[in-house]
């Protein structure tokens, strides 16, 4: 499923989520990003159903929405997730943010909701603060991944927010996530000429789904050389 500019009731609905990361997993995908949209809209919570998923598969997870507190943490990391992505949570609780960025390393990314210059928060529908002052409290809290999302852009197919991501890797030394907008091979060719910057990946998600190129080209274009 897949919003649109993160609205909700604006879902696209693709199929059933573990066919589809089998999918993904026999076409040569190492990372499978998985997003809990109930849970991110405090809509109740499809746990149990990404746990299934993650012990179906056999490549590296990355879990999403609605992890706030110790609990929804904890229950993530045990069902295998080899990442969880936490958004709404670094926001409104700092504090226990920085506190998992120490106790949990890489395991812990920080999802980046980007209106603008301003965060967006709660699924999307209120107001996060700054950006780049979040950025570099988070900096200084020792955070190692950011997973940038221009939310104008996201489920959209019109190209990834190049500034934006070039603003981000200017204000941190951390690895950055490309997310939102990415519809052609091209957007990925010029998200690769990123890397010596400081972005590490992208994630892709509507322009898969729509046949806009298959996962083997992805993968192709993404592990080229880049000229440095």
């Amino acid at each position: 499923m897949q919003l649109v500019q993160g609205v909700a009731g604006s879902e696209k609905v693709f199929g059933d989520p573990l066919e589809a990361a089998r999918r993904w997993q026999s076409e040569g995908a190492e990372w499978i990003h998985l997003v809990d949209l109930d849970a991110a809209f405090g809509r109740g919570s499809n746990a149990e159903t990404l746990a299934r998923i993650v012990n179906e598969l056999h490549i590296n997870v990355e879990m999403s929405g609605g992890i706030r507190d110790d609990e929804s943490l904890e229950r993530a990391l045990e069902a295998g997730a080899r990442r969880v992505n936490i958004g709404t949570a670094a926001l409104e609780n700092p504090e226990w943010c920085e506190k998992i960025i120490a106790e949990h390393s890489d395991q812990v990314a920080i999802g980046l909701d980007v209106k603008g210059t301003r965060l967006a928060a709660r699924g999307w529908t209120e107001e996060g603060g700054d950006l780049f002052e979040t950025v570099q409290r988070l900096n200084d809290a020792g955070c190692q991944r950011y997973v940038v999302t221009d939310v104008a852009s996201d489920g959209m197919l019109t190209g990834p927010n190049f500034e934006l991501l070039g603003q981000v890797c200017a204000r941190t030394e951390a690895a950055v996530v490309a997310s939102g907008g990415i519809s052609t091979l091209e957007d990925l060719r010029q998200l690769r000429g990123l890397i010596p910057i400081g972005v590490e990946g992208a994630i892709v998600g509507t322009a898969l789904y729509v046949g806009n190129f298959t996962l083997p080209e992805a993968l192709e274009v993404a592990k080229a050389e880049v000229a440095r």
